[in-house]
């Protein structure tokens, strides 16, 4: 009888026995991998994955993402950047710029702090205009750096709210109406940094442009009255709006105090 002799060999014989393959990667799980900045990745790093167009975003917010992606590419194209994309929704194009202006205000509230404080700035105020908070049940006078986290914590949460806004991919008509509202409250921040904050206001726009933007916003879509426009810069101050336009459309709203006559 033969003997058997074991072999120590590894078996190369492919018939039998396969290596296990990892699924290849398709080209859209590959660009969202990308797309999005790994722990521990440093500041001047981040985002630094290639511009795409709208259609090719895989994402569910693939409009806030694009709106992001032209910010990064190029923030001084205004026109650009509030040009309503093709085949877009025109109230989920302002949704979204709204979404985006609240996030980057709060870079400046975080610069406004050093300065602005109850005792610098017990009233909100923007030059001689007044601005009661409408965040509590009646208009309360709130020093200007509670207003302004006021006003940005409600329209963040108002923006995120599934009674108003229970979809990002279309907008309910009857939720349009809380757009110049909350532009109109935003605009104030601005004007309260231009007005009392000036080194902080125009350094923080060199940077970011976020002013210029949220004009141009305004601008194409109506958001704000041009005789609420109180700040005279970019040429966004009508000079043909005297006082008594301001005074009348201002008293129209609860949380605005006129100027004192004094």
């Amino acid at each position: 009888m033969a003997e058997t002799i074991l072999s120590n060999e590894p078996n190369h014989d492919t018939s039998e026995t396969s290596k296990p393959t990892s699924k290849p990667q398709t080209s859209t799980e590959s660009k969202r991998s990308l797309r999005r900045n790994r722990p521990g990745t440093k500041h001047e790093d981040a985002y630094q994955f290639p511009y795409i167009s709208l259609e090719q975003i895989d994402s569910a917010f693939a409009l806030q993402e694009y709106l992001q992606s032209l910010i990064r590419a190029d923030k001084d194209n205004l026109d650009a950047l509030v040009e309503l994309p093709p085949g877009q929704d025109q109230e989920t194009w302002q949704y979204e710029h709204l979404r985006q202006l609240c996030l980057e205000l709060n870079y400046l509230v975080v610069q406004l702090e050093a300065e602005c404080t109850r005792q610098s700035c017990p009233e909100m105020k923007a030059d001689e205009w007044q601005y009661l908070c409408a965040a509590h049940q009646a208009p309360t006078n709130c020093c200007a750096i509670d207003y302004i986290v006021h006003t940005l914590d409600g329209a963040t949460t108002l923006l995120n709210s599934h009674k108003y806004f229970p979809s990002r991919i279309s907008i309910p008509e009857t939720s349009l109406k809380h757009y110049q509202s909350i532009a109109r409250r935003l605009y104030r921040i601005f004007a309260h940094a231009w007005f009392h904050h000036r080194e902080i206001f125009e350094a923080f726009e060199n940077e970011n442009m976020l002013y210029a933007r949220f004009l141009k916003l305004s601008d194409r879509y109506e958001l704000i009255a041009k005789n609420l426009l109180i700040i005279p810069y970019n040429n966004n101050f009508d000079d043909s709006s005297n006082n008594d336009n301001h005074i009348n459309h201002n008293n129209n709203c609860d949380d605005v105090l006129t100027p004192s006559m004094e």
